[in-house]
């Protein structure tokens, strides 16, 4: 009887809340929280650091885009001797020509242009932010999985414990002629299965490891801070207007309302293209060492060809109006899929709660039963390990359910394009 008083201490480890964790990691490891995580790779991702220079580059394309061509300066020499006594020497020949010449474009052109790259730098910006939420999805998909693992593998081992506990039970009591011998090997057996189970879960801990890692720009194999309690839920009141949430602020959406942006100017880039631009030369004439005369010259460009105009100007139309067409097919699909999202967080929430509330404590009352009938001998060792499975589902299963919800909420998140 004091065996089994050991017995039941041993499985009160079961009963714990999912809290509970290993011993602290180290300061200076990331890994012990999601938002360390997400801190960490801002600044340490080489993804979202190329995309942060791309971003760069497009902003400092703006202001060359509404600026003046560079103007021309040119040199003639005039009216040079024809004799044995070749010289370029400006006092010497029969003029001299300095000619700065300044090109203007018509029609709005640099403003269309700057503003085609206005719409650029903004789209590489959203790209980035998209790039970013991304990023944070997979972070916290990686983290949660590799927190289900850690768990997982608490769970085991203090499963793992009791059974090696009720063993040593069942060995006592077959040295006492009150079970059989099968007893203790049937309790082997189930060990060997939850050792199995614990090489799953570390070989899933180093897949999840490996896979923050990337996503942080580490080694694969660098030290990771073991992972701490999860933050707490959101409530279902936060998430009431995530759709409208998603509509306006989704960066993929916003990348490709930029790009309707640009599309858009550049349609009124090329139709500005059938007026000429205009470029006026000063030139001031040197005879000798004097400064004579000066000229002043006005001069277009001739639009003619005006079939390839045409052709440049449905292009452009054709692009803004396939940009707006996958703008709404991408607020479809971002409808769609939070709208499923949303469904399998509420499932997961449900499901959750009803093993919380329901199953675990009828496992627990059934195995808690089965234990003190196995005491008495009214109930066989298997009864006992049906019970005791039953349990051990439940509680992976609360976890489970638990866990799908966050996996849930990372990809809300992501459709939104920002934390809940």
């Amino acid at each position: 009887m004091h065996s089994l008083r050991k017995t039941g201490c041993a499985l009160a480890f079961l009963v714990l809340p999912l809290g509970v964790q290993a011993a602290k990691p180290a300061a200076d490891l990331p890994g012990a929280t999601l938002p360390e995580l997400l801190a960490w790779a801002e600044q340490h991702n080489p993804e979202l650091a190329a995309m942060q220079h791309e971003t760069e580059a497009a902003d400092a394309r703006i202001q060359p885009a509404g600026a003046l061509p560079d103007p021309m300066f040119s040199v003639e020499w005039r009216d040079i001797p024809n004799d044995s006594d070749f010289t370029l020497a400006p006092s010497r020949v029969g003029s001299m020509k300095y000619t700065v010449a300044q090109t203007l474009p018509l029609g709005g052109k640099l403003k269309s242009k700057q503003q085609v790259a206005e719409a650029e730098a903004e789209k590489a910006r959203r790209q980035r932010s998209a790039l970013s939420a991304a990023l944070r999805a997979k972070l916290a998909t990686a983290f949660i999985q590799r927190y289900q693992a850690q768990q997982n593998e608490i769970l085991l081992k203090e499963e793992l414990m009791f059974l090696r506990e009720v063993e040593r039970v069942a060995q006592i009591r077959h040295a006492n002629g009150l079970t059989p011998q099968q007893d203790a090997l049937k309790a082997q057996i189930e060990q060997t299965t939850l050792k199995a189970d614990l090489i799953t879960v570390a070989t899933e801990q180093q897949q999840a490891r490996a896979k923050l890692n990337a996503l942080l720009g580490r080694p694969a194999n660098a030290p990771l801070a073991e992972p701490k309690a999860l933050p707490p839920l959101p409530k279902p009141a936060a998430l009431a207007d995530a759709a409208d949430r998603a509509l306006g602020a989704n960066p993929e959406l916003l990348a490709q309302a930029a790009a309707i942006t640009a599309a858009q100017q550049n349609q009124r880039l090329v139709r500005a293209n059938r007026y000429p631009d205009l470029t006026v030369s000063v030139s001031p004439i040197q005879v000798g060492d004097r400064l004579a005369d000066w000229e002043i010259m006005l001069s277009v460009n001739i639009p003619l060809q005006q079939t390839s105009r045409r052709s440049q100007e449905r292009e452009a139309a054709e692009l803004a109006s396939a940009a707006q067409l996958r703008q709404d097919a991408m607020a479809n699909q971002v409808q769609g899929d939070l709208q499923e999202q949303l469904a399998g967080l509420d499932a997961a929430r449900e499901q959750e709660k009803l093993i919380r509330t329901s199953l675990l404590p009828q496992a627990e009352l059934t195995f808690q039963a089965a234990l003190a009938s196995y005491q008495t001998g009214r109930v066989d060792f298997t009864t006992l390990l049906d019970a005791q499975r039953q349990m051990r589902r439940a509680r992976f299963g609360q976890l489970k359910a638990l866990l799908e919800q966050y996996l849930r909420l990372a990809e809300i998140e992501r459709l939104v394009g920002a934390p809940l």
